[in-house]
């Protein structure tokens, strides 16, 4: 045992944005409870460049151990930097498994880890249990486009690895006033991408996983003036316009409004899906709680999935609901 931190375990990575610690963090936590229960293990959240107080937010999310990695100078996660790190961290603690949200940033430090570990990744998971027999992680994803779910496990190496989308998991219940062990380590690593000058801000910093409201368009919604109608929508719902992937190719929506498969998980309270077919690689992104769609088309697979299903032209069905006090 090492700094009261015994080998194996559930650990999670606690990535950080520009407004704290991701909620995909908790939602992680979550699951780990589960996990290492049934493991009968304990369960570390790994903060790079922390603070006392995000450790401490940590534990009501369920963590039994905070492995605070001290790095000297970080204005910003720099992802060789945090690769570098957390590689030193499991091989002197040996994790059991590694739990890290699939966030653009994770996306691209997870394989770099699992590279270095010389273990197996699983990315995007949607399930995440423990085999009974043998005690591995069984991590289940979507595959060939979402048409059929693929469990894999990793028997040989450790730690087991994936990825979860934000929104996959449900959030847990805080656990206040919970005891927890802050183990510091300073490291000084010597691999960094960049350096930082300044932090300027983007000109579309929407976070459409926050919203409880989405607006959300596609190649059906007929043009700029019925986009200005659906963002108009989105307003006086008090929601965020979204987009699938077609219209951010063309360079109408910014990448940060895609929902899908290979943009952003989503769970609003209501999805207004115009002019979405619904293929499966946008539905795979949506677990909203009710789901309107409006398409011209009968066949249109997003009806499958709607909860209200509405066959009319975008534009004039957003025009009569626009004239509604």
């Amino acid at each position: 045992m090492l700094n009261g931190l015994e080998p194996g375990g559930v650990w999670v990575y606690a990535e950080q944005g520009t407004d704290g610690i991701r909620p995909v963090v908790c939602e992680l936590l979550g699951q780990a409870v589960r996990l290492a229960g049934e493991l009968e293990q304990t369960v570390t959240a790994v903060l790079v460049g922390g603070t006392e107080e995000q450790a401490a937010s940590l534990a009501t999310c369920g963590a039994d151990r905070i492995l605070l990695a001290e790095v000297p100078d970080e204005a910003l996660p720099d992802e060789r930097t945090h690769t570098e790190v957390l590689e030193r961290l499991a091989e002197k603690y040996q994790p059991a498994i590694l739990l890290l949200g699939a966030t653009a940033f994770g996306r691209s430090l997870a394989p770099r880890l699992a590279a270095r570990l010389g273990t197996g990744l699983t990315a995007d998971c949607t399930g995440l249990e423990i085999d009974p027999e043998t005690g591995l992680l069984r991590q289940t994803r979507p595959a060939f486009g979402g048409n059929l779910m693929a469990t894999i496990v990793c028997p040989e190496r450790t730690p087991q690895m994936a990825t979860v989308r934000p929104k996959v998991f449900p959030m847990p219940v805080p656990s206040l006033n919970r005891e927890v062990r802050v183990i510091r380590e300073r490291i000084d690593a010597t691999e960094h991408c960049f350096e930082f000058l300044e932090r300027l801000p983007s000109a579309d910093e929407t976070d459409i996983g926050a919203a409880d409201v989405l607006v959300s368009i596609g190649q059906g919604i007929g043009g700029a003036e019925n986009i200005a109608l659906a963002e108009k929508l989105a307003r006086r719902l008090g929601g965020t316009l979204s987009s699938s992937r077609p219209l951010v190719d063309s360079g109408v929506m910014p990448y940060v409004r895609q929902v899908g498969q290979t943009g952003k998980t989503v769970a609003p309270k209501l999805y207004l899906a115009l002019g979405i077919s619904g293929a499966i690689q946008h539905m795979a992104g949506v677990a909203a709680k009710t789901i309107v769609a409006v398409n011209t088309d009968p066949d249109a697979p997003i009806f499958g999935y709607a909860h209200y299903a509405i066959r009319c032209d975008c534009g004039s069905f957003l025009r009569a609901l626009l004239e509604k006090d």
